[in-house]
């Protein structure tokens, strides 16, 4: 589920950290960006778990319509397909998922009443009446009908109360648990270990997002020494914080990540720019680090694996 540029954004994150605060030790950023690494694999299931809930609230509204007095011919027909279908169930019944809810604290932390009234917006959706009105649904139309629940959900100001409220900083991964929730209800229904394939690989953690962070971090003087000279005009405490992170990652990545082209390292941080930093910065950003480029190819200092990994 996390790409490499998500990585970027966290090892950025936490080094402003150590910039805001110097009584900060590595170790302690190295324990953060294993934590918040992991947060995002632990929305994704804290998504997965609120569809899943959502979709089962069909049997309470199947036993409400069920107990009134006087039901509607609406009432007496109603299915709670929602709930009973195949990919609905192959979520509900798998031990694992199940564990990982237990695991993370999922269960008592829902109100009930935020499912209901999460339910109750969904069912007047023309979707679900669509849905119900299917003579004979196959798993696709099932599958079908959950992911529209959760594009439903995804946009609802409840449901993203929820979400905030567990998780503060979820809009940086946003995009990602996003792709991670699509991929997974389309598959559906479920089986084996599919939420593996959304864990944090260790290449991408460890062996380029933590060395990424402790080598920058480190190394961060005679990084700043090496763009010093490519600012010409700027000293070096008017640029932007962030910017310069971003430009001290990147030198990183260039001099130390032999598998990572050139041409991308200089694309990442320049697509990083344009979201979280000035409306500037891109073009900041993009004439230093090509400046560096050539002035480390020049010297012979760049070192890449592969054909194709240098674009002069």
């Amino acid at each position: 589920m996390l790409s490499r540029r998500s990585v970027r954004v966290k090892v950025m994150q936490l080094l402003y950290m150590l910039n805001r605060d110097e009584s900060l030790e590595l170790s302690e950023l190295q324990k953060a960006y294993q934590g918040g690494i992991w947060r995002a694999f632990e929305l994704y299931i804290y998504h997965l778990y609120l569809t899943l809930r959502v979709a089962q609230y069909a049997d309470k509204d199947a036993a409400n319509r069920a107990a009134k007095l006087v039901p509607s011919e609406e009432d007496k027909v109603f299915d709670p397909r929602l709930s009973k279908n195949p990919c609905t169930q192959s979520l509900a019944n798998h031990v694992d998922f199940l564990n990982m809810v237990k695991k993370y604290g999922f269960t008592e932390s829902v109100d009930e009443d935020h499912i209901r009234s999460l339910y109750n917006a969904f069912s007047d959706t023309d979707e679900y009446k669509a849905y119900l009105s299917l003579e004979a649904p196959s798993d696709v139309d099932h599958a079908k009908i959950l992911l529209e629940l959760y594009r439903f959900l995804s946009a609802n100001d409840l449901f993203l109360d929820m979400t905030e409220d567990r998780f503060n900083n979820w809009s940086d991964d946003e995009s990602l648990v996003m792709g991670a929730m699509k991929k997974t209800l389309k598959a559906m229904p479920l089986s084996g270990d599919f939420y593996k394939e959304h864990e944090p690989s260790d290449e991408t953690v460890r062996e380029f997002g933590a060395e990424l962070l402790t080598l920058t971090a480190r190394e961060d003087a005679a990084l700043l020494a090496e763009i010093q000279p490519m600012l010409k005009n700027w000293d070096a405490d008017r640029v932007a914080i962030l910017d310069m992170i971003m430009l001290k990652m990147a030198l990183c990545e260039l001099l130390h990540f032999p598998t990572i082209p050139t041409k991308v390292t200089l694309n990442e941080f320049v697509e990083i720019s344009k979201i979280y930093s000035t409306d500037k910065s891109k073009e900041f950003i993009n004439g230093i680090l090509d400046r560096l480029m050539k002035k480390l190819l020049e010297e012979g200092r760049i070192v890449k694996e592969g054909r194709g990994l240098i674009d002069q």
